[in-house]
């Protein structure tokens, strides 16, 4: 694993969460924790996750929960989304307290001009997401090159990955066009369907391939494939292409054997996800978000997960194309010392 661009997963759970660090920082947060009281907390928070069956939702659900257990606020919920552009629609308007996006999503945003998008800050980079290219195991397609001419789905309109996508189909040579319709030589039909009817269509025939960036395992694909057979690409290769381009939001990671019964390990694309907010929020709040995310990481791993969580200091403010927000970067500095 000399490669720099490499990021392998398949470490236990307890050591990825590096949990007996947690564990003792968990032991100077719980007094500040539990020193909250109704007139320094908000009434609610929310927090803006994903799809129904994804990592985001499931993640989102999780910390509201914690919020709203550790007194950070007397009501915690976690809202049903498109995913990471929608995310950042909800903070921009108001409408979400924190919100989850992939990075280049986010720096995407960021650097549009608009004037709103100077609005959005870290709080920390809470774990790597996976860019799965899902193909039928039957269908005989063995790499990316061979969707040429075939018809996938590539994320809801309001998802990262529906941005991400597109950069993917371009760095393989190909081009790409709406669809329905087919498509001829080179060019790939996208269709913007989410994870679950996206891999409706994919178990239907109606496409060929299904692109999805969240978590490993991602439950609503490893039911997918428990029912139908599926194979993923890999899509390493791709990298040098998609760094050139577009910057270092972009990992080698590494789907480990077994993460999907039956389905060898392979490497793909990896992107940073963040946990967001306005930089016009509540610093103490704030605060108290970063002391659940180090003092209660054991909290916050989705049941599904084999162990991709980032939950450290270390980890959580590698947070690139978005600065810190400043009562989250007090936070971290005050932990290293």
């Amino acid at each position: 694993m000399n490669d720099p661009l490499a990021f392998p997963i398949a470490l236990p759970r307890r050591a990825v969460l590096n949990a007996g660090f947690a564990a003792g920082l968990a032991g100077l947060f719980l007094p500040a924790l539990s020193g909250c009281t109704r007139d320094d907390r908000p009434d609610a928070v929310t927090v803006a996750g994903g799809e129904p069956g994804g990592f985001y939702l499931e993640f989102a659900g999780l910390l509201a929960e914690a919020l709203q257990r550790h007194g950070v606020a007397g009501k915690a919920t976690a809202l049903t989304t498109g995913g990471s552009l929608d995310n950042l629609d909800f903070l921009l308007a108001g409408r979400a307290t924190f919100g989850v996006a992939l990075s280049d999503s986010a720096a995407q945003r960021a650097a549009a001009g608009d004037a709103t998008a100077v609005g959005i800050a870290a709080v920390g980079k809470v774990y790597e997401n996976y860019v799965h290219c899902v193909v039928r195991r039957d269908s005989g397609i063995v790499d990316i090159a061979g969707l040429a001419g075939r018809t996938v789905a590539v994320g809801e309109p309001g998802s990262g990955t529906s941005l991400t996508t597109p950069r993917l189909i371009e760095a393989a040579g190909l081009s790409s066009a709406p669809g329905p319709g087919p498509a001829a030589g080179g060019t790939v039909t996208v269709l913007n369907l989410g994870l679950n009817e996206g891999l409706a269509a994919l178990q239907k025939g109606s496409v060929e391939a299904l692109f999805w960036s969240g978590g490993v395992p991602t439950a609503a694909i490893a039911a997918a494939h428990s029912a139908t057979g599926l194979r993923l690409l890999d899509l390493a290769a791709l990298l040098p292409a998609l760094r050139a381009k577009y910057g270092l939001f972009y990992d080698r990671v590494l789907i480990p054997e077994g993460a999907y019964p039956g389905i060898p390990a392979v490497w793909t694309v990896g992107v940073a996800n963040l946990l967001l907010c306005r930089s016009d929020a509540d610093a103490g709040t704030v605060r108290k978000t970063v002391e659940i995310l180090v003092g209660h990481a054991e909290e916050l791993v989705p049941r599904s997960s084999l162990g991709v969580q980032f939950l450290s200091p270390e980890s959580l403010i590698n947070t690139p194309g978005l600065p810190l927000h400043p009562a989250a970067a007090a936070a971290y500095r005050e932990l290293h010392g």
